[in-house]
């Protein structure tokens, strides 16, 4: 009887860091503190990897890669390479993406953590009290319990949708069979990158948004994009309100209102991409006196709920949901529970983001919007160079792009735009210019290697010193200096 009162009661484990998700944040918390010899639990009740790692950023890639690789097939012609219909092994398109996910995934694996001395827990995790979590049958109490649960896709309430197929981000990289028309519901980054990549698989593709599609992007850089996409054939409409769905004998069945007009739209695949929830069900966060907004969690500026004991970081607390904004709380997270670095806190004043379309969009700092409504006009000066040139995209036929730089009067970076061919790539060093408010010249006097794309950075910045270097002044000045050595 003894024995099986024991058996009973729950397993107890003191530690210093319970992390909650396994996603980036959490992996990145959890890693972090176990190698600086904290204790540490990571609870997961999904995948190891999380959103990012297996429905997410990875796959997603490894999808528009195959995308890519098929539209170079199509555009070789102007290399002097006979141009190609590419074709298309679905089946084979999806081991592809599984196996670039499965190359990563020991990185997250259970087993690297446990070698990190990590205790790893699978299963879900609920709140019994301001300092503790149970798992099971097993009862965590911990110094200090990170929240890093990531978020969801959202799916709205349309009539019929409950009764039609469709795909998430969860679930389109599972599909291994031709996708004849898919329809995507969403004109944001998730929604385009998989809209392109699909058309340049194959597929023909209609994309349903609401308001704008790129709509938080600097408009001249979304049209580029915008422009392109269409050109591959890519039916977007914006303004566009999904009204009902219905499946159908061949497929699905959409009817939209645009500008007081109603019709329908025919496809074979339904895909979902509006945006993302926060993922908080079942938590029972009440019991540890967390606070949420609009159903993400509330955090202060040092990612603290209102349980100062409790941290939340990445999607969950809602704002950017980026996988690299996840990775920075995490580092803001081990400076306050491990360092007691009270004074760390966020700051979002040089937060890139990318979309992965073909041409890329990158931003990072204030738009020119963003310039005039805070700074007011004449108070900000905008640099601008154009990919066209550039001798590596002339070389490379990718002269479709721009970069736009903001700085204030003095000349120091407050934002940049770039719309090219890797600007996810070239946006790094004015995350750090627009971080570190540097100065135009810091930029322009670097030595860049020729001919890389990263010249259009510096040029950008040059450009800054273009209407006085060649003015009539240095000029006035030049041609004295002239007289004068001679």
């Amino acid at each position: 009887m003894e024995q099986e009162r024991k058996k009973a009661m729950p397993e107890r484990i003191d530690t210093d860091i319970c992390v909650i998700g396994a996603g980036s944040g959490g992996l990145s918390v959890a890693a972090g503190a176990s190698q600086m010899g904290a204790r540490t639990v990571l609870i997961e009740k999904g995948l190891m990897g999380g959103d990012c790692l297996n429905y997410g950023c990875v796959p997603s890639k490894a999808l528009l890669a195959a995308g890519h690789a098929a539209q170079a097939q199509r555009d070789s012609g102007r290399f002097g390479v006979a141009a190609t219909e590419p074709a298309v092994d679905w089946a084979k398109v999806r081991d592809h993406v599984r196996g670039v996910v499965a190359a990563i995934a020991p990185n997250d694996s259970v087993e690297r953590f446990e070698g990190l001395g990590v205790t790893v827990l699978q299963g879900a995790a609920r709140f019994t009290g301001p300092q503790e979590v149970q798992v099971g049958d097993t009862v965590i109490r911990a110094r200090y319990i990170v929240v890093a649960t990531g978020s969801s896709p959202f799916i709205p309430p349309v009539p019929g949708l409950e009764d039609t197929p469709y795909f998430t981000n969860e679930t389109i990289f599972d599909n291994d069979a031709p996708i004849g028309h898919l329809i995507v519901i969403g004109g944001g980054p998730i929604g385009l990158e998989m809209a392109q990549a699909h058309r340049r698989l194959g597929a023909k593709v209609t994309v349903i948004e609401m308001a704008r599609a790129l709509g938080k992007d600097n408009p001249e850089a979304a049209a580029l994009v915008l422009d392109r996409l269409r050109g591959e054939g890519i039916d977007i409409r914006d303004r566009t309100e999904l009204k009902s769905v219905e499946k159908t004998e061949t497929g699905i069945r959409a009817t939209v209102e645009c500008e007081g007009r109603t019709e329908t739209v025919e496809g074979s695949h339904l895909l979902i991409a509006v945006g993302r929830r926060a993922n908080t069900a079942g938590l029972d966060l009440e019991k540890a006196g967390i606070e949420t907004d609009r159903g993400a969690i509330k955090v202060d500026a040092h990612l603290k709920t209102a349980n100062r004991r409790v941290f939340a970081i990445g999607d969950v607390r809602g704002g950017y949901q980026f996988t690299h904004m996840a990775g920075y709380d995490a580092g803001i997270v081990i400076r306050q529970a491990l360092f007691k670095m009270v004074w760390a806190k966020v700051d979002h004043s040089a937060v890139p983001w990318v979309t992965y379309t073909d041409p890329e969009l990158a931003q990072v700092g204030l738009t020119e919007a963003d310039a005039e409504a805070t700074l007011g006009k004449g108070n900000y000066q905008i640099l601008r160079w154009g990919f066209a040139e550039n001798d590596r995209a002339q070389a490379e036929r990718a002269t479709d792009g721009f970069v736009k730089v903001i700085t204030d009067r003095k000349g120091r970076a407050l934002g940049c735009t770039l719309v090219g061919r890797h600007a996810g790539e070239l946006i790094l060093p004015w995350v750090m210019a627009v971080q570190q408010k540097q100065k135009m010249g810091q930029i322009a006097s670097l030595i860049a290697p020729y001919p890389t794309l990263s010249e259009v950075t510096k040029r950008a910045a040059g450009s800054h010193f273009t209407p006085s270097l060649f003015s009539d002044r240095t000029k006035a000045l030049v041609r004295a200096l002239m007289t004068w050595l001679s």
